[in-house]
C-alpha cells in the first residue's frame, strides 16, 4: 500500500518518540564503552555493491548501491564523531571486487567490519530487519548491532543470521552484515527513500557498535541497560547452500538415470521455485 511522504514522517517521528527513553541508556552504553580508547578504534565501513554493480534484482525500482552507499556515509560521519577511526571500502559509486573489500578490512588487524546491504526478493510482501555474521568472535558485535538496528526500525525482526558469505568468512577480523530491510517491498522501499530514515539506520548501527563489548548472554532481561546488550539468538544457515546444491546433483542424477529407461513427456522439465533473492556471493 502507498502511503503518504507526511505519513511517513509521522512514523519516524514517532519511533523518535518512543525511543527517547532508551537514548540516556544507549549514551550511557557509549561512554563505557572501553574499545573508544581501547584496541579496536578503526571500523571498516563497506558499502555494498556500487558503479556497474546496481545491486538488488532485475527491474528493481530503487538502486540499492546508492541506498547503501548513503547509509555508510552517514555511519562514517557518526562514528568520526564518536573518536573512531573510519575507513571506507568505497567512498563514491564505484565497483569495488570483494577480495578488494576483504583486503582492506584484513590490513586493519584490530579493526571491525561493518558491511551495510538491503534486502530485495521476487515476492514484495517479503520484509523485515536481519543482520549476518559468520565467526563466533563477530556474534557479540552481530548482536549489538541488530539489537539497536532492528529495535529502531519499523520494520519486523529476521533475526541475526550466521552464513558463509564472501565478505563475512573472509574477514580476520569481527565482521557483521546488515540488511537494513527489503527496496522491493513498498513500504520498506519508501522507508530507505528518505534522509531521515537513512540516517535513523545510520544511528543505530553507531549505537551497536559502541555497545558491543557490552554484550552478555547473562543478562535476565531482554531489554539493554546501561551495562548490557543481550546475547542474541541465531539461525545457522552456514550449511543451506551445500545442502541445496547436494539436493540438486542428487535430481539432477535421478533425472538423468531416468531419462535413459524411460520416454520423456516433454523436452522441458520445470524449473525449481526461486527462494528469496540473495545480493551477496558466497564462493
Amino acid at each position: 500500500m502507498k502511503i503518504k511522504l507526511w505519513q511517513l514522517h509521522l512514523i519516524i517521528v514517532g519511533f523518535s518518540v518512543a525511543n527517547v527513553a532508551c537514548t540516556a541508556s544507549r549514551a550511557a552504553q557509549a561512554s563505557h564503552d572501553p574499545q573508544i580508547s581501547g584496541p579496536h578504534t578503526t571500523v571498516v565501513i563497506d558499502a555494498g555493491h556500487g558503479g556497474f554493480d546496481r545491486g538488488g534484482i532485475p527491474g528493481q525500482r530503487i538502486p540499492e548501491k546508492e541506498m547503501t552507499l548513503d547509509v555508510a556515509q552517514r555511519l562514517k560521519t557518526v562514528l568520526a564523531a564518536s573518536g573512531y577511526n573510519v575507513v571506507m571500502t568505497r567512498d563514491s559509486d564505484v565497483f569495488v571486487p570483494l577480495p578488494t573489500r576483504v583486503a582492506i578490512a584484513n590490513s586493519y588487524p584490530n579493526a571491525i567490519f561493518v558491511c551495510i546491504h538491503f534486502n530485495s526478493a521476487k515476492r514484495m510482501g517479503a520484509e523485515g530487519i536481519e543482520t549476518y555474521f559468520y565467526g563466533r568472535d563477530s556474534l557479540p558485535l552481530a548482536s549489538a548491532v541488530h539489537y539497536f538496528v532492528a529495535g529502531g526500525a519499523p520494520s519486523p525482526n529476521r533475526g541475526v543470521r550466521r552464513r558463509g558469505y564472501y565478505v563475512l568468512r573472509k574477514t580476520k577480523v569481527p565482521a557483521v552484515l546488515v540488511e537494513c530491510g527489503f527496496l522491493t517491498n513498498p513500504t520498506e522501499g519508501e522507508y530507505a527513500e528518505t534522509a531521515a530514515y537513512r540516517e535513523k539506520l545510520a544511528e543505530e548501527i553507531a549505537t551497536g557498535v559502541r555497545a558491543r563489548n557490552s554484550v552478555t548472554a547473562s543478562s535476565s532481561s531482554p531489554v539493554a541497560t546501561a551495562d548490557s546488550v543481550p546475547l542474541q539468538s541465531y539461525i545457522d544457515q552456514t550449511k543451506t547452500s551445500n545442502s541445496e546444491r547436494s539436493h540438486s546433483r542428487h535430481s539432477r542424477k535421478k533425472k538423468s538415470r531416468s531419462s535413459s529407461t524411460k520416454k520423456k513427456s516433454s523436452s522441458h522439465a520445470p524449473e525449481p521455485e526461486a527462494s528469496l533473492i540473495s545480493s551477496h556471493w558466497e564462493v
